[in-house]
């Protein structure tokens, strides 16, 4: 599965439980966050903006940063 690296700015564990809940309600995606560099690995087979819209939803700014 492919690797996608996003930045995501979270600034607290609640931001990180927000990407966590999204993220598993996704389905299908394995994930590492790191909340002191506000980044966040994803990989999956979900295509990359379905990936980015669904970061979004927590609320927070978030930007595609690359293949990991």
């Amino acid at each position: 599965m492919p690797k996608h690296e996003f930045f995501v700015d979270m600034t607290c564990e609640g931001c990180s439980n927000a990407v966590t809940r999204v993220l598993n309600k996704l389905g299908a995606v394995q994930f590492d966050i790191d909340l002191s560099n506000k980044k966040v690995t994803i990989e999956s087979d979900h295509n990359v903006d379905t990936l980015l819209e669904t970061l979004k939803k927590t609320g927070k700014n978030a930007s595609y940063l690359g293949d990991k």
